[in-house]
């Protein structure tokens, strides 16, 4: 009789928050931290455009400088890249995985009472409208989410790898982003792409401070202040630079 010499092997902590729906959660509050703090340091590098094209190219340069001669050059670049591709992938693994377990959850479509006939009573009405108002907010989360992720592969191709940007010259960064906005498509794309942005990070801040336990009875009208004001600064910040190219403010 041959013995079994398996043993069982406990699942790690990280898996187990990992499978579970508030683990999905968290991950996905941290990571969106994680790129919520990468844009605004991104939108204030931008704006740097309006002080034209020698301040605009230094800054650039400077990025590939940072943590010299302790880092080598370009490492501290690459390192913010790593961080934030594994945040990206992260939030949106989560955020898929999270989609499908919701609609695993309830497969029937809640049925629309036709005008006139409503076969609820009038004091379940609030409660009606806050699933929808829940139900349209993770609708926009999921469509702004796949917008903003072919939107990150067209921004790399047009300003990273320079394959779609028709004008561009590989270390005239100032050059090469007013090329890419004198463009109508380019400008469109990024426009669009910043909205979402906007509607994103609205619902999303608000979002990550309740898996975080930020919120609290006193702190929801600041939170969501403070939510609509990240909102509005970013997207207002970075289309900012496409408007001034069109209008020749940026040349």
């Amino acid at each position: 009789m041959a013995l079994d010499t398996r043993t069982d092997r406990r699942p790690s902590v990280t898996g187990v928050l990992w499978r579970s729906t508030v683990g999905k959660k968290t991950a996905m509050a941290v990571s969106g931290i994680v790129m919520l703090l990468y844009l605004v340091v991104h939108m204030l590098g931008n704006l740097k455009i309006f002080f034209g094209s020698p301040d605009f190219n230094a800054y650039a340069a400077w990025l590939r400088t940072i943590g010299e001669p302790f880092l080598h050059h370009e490492w501290f670049l690459w390192l913010a890249r790593v961080v934030l591709v594994v945040a990206v992938v992260t939030h949106a693994v989560a955020a898929y995985q999270l989609s499908r377990r919701d609609l695993a959850a309830r497969p029937a479509k809640y049925a629309h009472p036709s005008p006139g006939r409503h076969p609820w009573p009038r004091r379940f009405a609030p409660h009606l409208l806050l699933r929808r108002r829940a139900s349209y907010a993770t609708r926009t989360m999921r469509w702004g989410g796949i917008i903003l992720g072919l939107f990150i592969v067209w921004h790399i191709l047009d300003l990273t790898t320079l394959t779609v940007n028709p004008r561009a010259e590989a270390g005239h960064p100032y050059q090469n982003v007013v090329a890419s906005f004198s463009t109508w498509y380019g400008d469109v794309i990024y426009i669009v792409a910043m909205l979402a942005l906007g509607l994103h990070i609205r619902h999303g801040f608000w979002s990550a401070a309740q898996t975080l336990g930020a919120n609290r009875p006193g702190r929801d009208r600041l939170l969501k202040g403070l939510a609509n004001a990240l909102a509005a600064t970013l997207t207002a910040g970075f289309i900012a630079v496409p408007v001034s190219v069109m209008t020749g403010v940026v040349s």
